[in-house]
C-alpha cells in the first residue's frame, strides 16, 4: 500500500510540472486540446508583447532629433568694450612717463560671451540684455563656423530680452513652442554656450512655473529647470523634446557660479511679444497707472481691518497720474485689473502692463470695508528708471 502511494505521488509531481511547462511555453497545445478553461490568464515570456525600440515605457530614451533640429539656430555671441581711456593720455608729461599709450596698453578690451537664437529668416536673433548691454561690438557664430558682425535692434531692460540682426543668407531657424501649456515635470532641453566651451546641450524638467519676485527682472514670469545652465548659456534656448523653442535662458541660482539645478529662463510669448515691439516701434509699449505698490501682508490687513486678506496694496499716487485721475488713494488695496486678479506686486505689474495707453480699464479695489471699482484712463509706462511709480 504504502509503495502504490509513492508511485501515485510521484506520477501527479511529474504531471503537474508537465503541465506548467506546456502551460508555459506551448499554451496553443492546451487550447487546441480543448483545455480553454485552463490558465486563461497565462502569457508566455516569448510572446509577451515588446516595447518599441528605443523607448522604456513609452518615453525616449535619445533627443537626439530635438537637438538636431534645434541647435543649428542657437549661435555664441562675443561682445566687447573697449577700455576708457585716460583723461590725462594727451598730457605730454603723463605720456613722458608713461609711454605713449600711457596705463592704457595694459588694459585690454572688455570681453562678454553669451548666447543667442535665430527666430527669423531675415536674421533677427533672441537674446538677454545683459549679455549685450554696453558692448560697442558684437560677434555672432554659428554653429556652421559662420562669423558676423550683429547689429542691436533694440533692448528691453526690464524683461533682459534683447534683440539683434544679421545679415547672411540661407540662415537656420528655430520654431516656437508654446510656453502657455507647459506642466511642471515636462522634459526640456538647453542649448547654449556654457563658458565658451562651444554649443552644448543638456536635459532636464519644468521644476516651476509662474517664478517672479527674485528681483532679476522688473517684470518676471520664469520658467524653472534643473536642466543644466551655466554661465554663457545666458540668451540661449530652451527648447521640447521636439526641438520647438520654448524660452531664452536669462539667469541661474548659484553659489559657486556653476549650475546648482535651478535656473530660469523667460517665456518665449514673453520674448515674441517684447521682439516684435522692437521690431515695430524701436520700444516695448506699456500700460502704467502711476502708484506705488506693496505686498499686502496678514498683519497690514489686520492693522487696516481689512475683510480680505489678498491684494495689492496702494501706499502712494502719484499727483495728476492715471490712477489719481481715476479716483485711486493710498490705503486701498487693488484686487482686480480688468477683471485680472492680483494677489502680489508682481502680478499687478504685469497686468496693468499688458493695458495699451488711453484704454480705459476698471480697478477693483478694496477701500476699508467697502468693494469699489474705478474706471482709469491707463498711460504709457516711461522708459525704465532707477525708481517710478507703477
Amino acid at each position: 500500500m504504502r509503495k502504490t502511494w509513492l508511485i501515485f505521488s510521484q506520477a501527479v509531481t511529474v504531471s503537474v510540472a508537465m503541465l506548467f511547462v506546456v502551460a508555459t511555453l506551448k499554451p496553443d497545445w492546451l487550447r487546441r486540446g480543448g483545455h480553454a478553461g485552463v490558465l486563461p490568464n497565462v502569457v508566455s515570456i516569448i510572446e509577451a508583447p515588446r516595447m518599441p525600440e528605443g523607448s522604456a515605457s513609452g518615453v525616449p530614451l535619445s533627443y537626439s532629433a530635438a537637438a538636431k533640429r534645434a541647435t543649428p539656430a542657437v549661435v555664441s555671441i562675443t561682445a566687447s568694450k573697449a577700455p576708457a581711456r585716460d583723461p590725462h593720455g594727451n598730457d605730454p608729461w603723463f605720456r613722458f612717463f608713461f609711454g605713449e599709450e600711457g596705463p592704457n596698453q595694459r588694459q585690454r578690451p572688455q570681453v562678454g560671451l553669451g548666447s543667442g537664437v535665430i527666430v527669423s529668416p531675415e536674421g533677427y536673433l533672441l537674446t538677454n540684455n545683459h549679455v549685450i548691454e554696453g558692448a560697442d561690438d558684437i560677434e555672432v557664430q554659428l554653429p556652421d563656423h559662420r562669423q558676423v558682425r550683429a547689429e542691436v535692434v533694440g533692448t528691453d531692460p526690464e524683461t533682459d530680452v534683447a534683440v539683434l540682426r544679421i545679415k547672411l543668407d540661407k540662415l537656420p531657424v528655430i520654431a516656437f513652442g508654446s510656453a502657455d501649456t507647459l506642466e511642471v515635470g515636462d522634459v526640456v532641453l538647453a542649448i547654449g554656450n556654457p563658458f565658451g566651451v562651444g554649443q552644448t546641450v543638456t536635459s532636464g524638467i519644468v521644476s516651476a512655473l509662474g517664478r517672479n519676485q527674485l528681483g532679476i527682472n522688473t517684470f518676471e514670469n520664469f520658467i524653472q529647470t534643473d536642466a543644466a545652465i551655466n554661465p554663457g548659456n545666458s540668451g540661449g534656448a530652451l527648447v521640447d523634446p521636439q526641438g520647438n523653442l520654448l524660452g531664452i535662458n536669462t539667469a541661474i541660482y548659484s553659489r559657486s557660479g556653476g549650475s546648482l539645478g535651478i535656473g530660469f529662463a523667460i517665456p518665449v510669448s514673453t520674448a515674441r511679444q517684447v521682439m516684435e515691439g522692437l521690431i515695430k516701434d524701436g520700444h516695448v509699449t506699456r500700460g502704467w497707472i502711476g502708484v506705488e505698490p506693496r505686498e499686502l501682508t496678514p498683519e497690514i490687513a489686520e492693522t487696516f481691518n481689512l475683510p480680505i486678506q489678498q491684494g495689492v496694496l496702494i501706499t502712494g499716487v502719484l499727483q495728476n497720474g492715471p490712477a489719481s485721475a481715476g479716483g485711486l488713494r493710498p490705503g486701498d488695496v487693488v484686487t482686480k485689473v480688468a477683471n485680472t486678479p492680483v494677489i502680489n506686486v508682481s502680478q499687478l505689474l504685469t497686468a496693468v502692463a499688458t493695458l495699451k495707453p488711453q484704454e480705459k480699464a476698471v480697478i477693483e479695489v478694496q477701500r476699508g470695508d467697502k468693494t469699489l471699482e474705478l474706471n482709469v484712463t491707463v498711460g504709457q509706462r516711461p522708459k525704465a528708471s532707477r525708481r517710478r511709480p507703477e
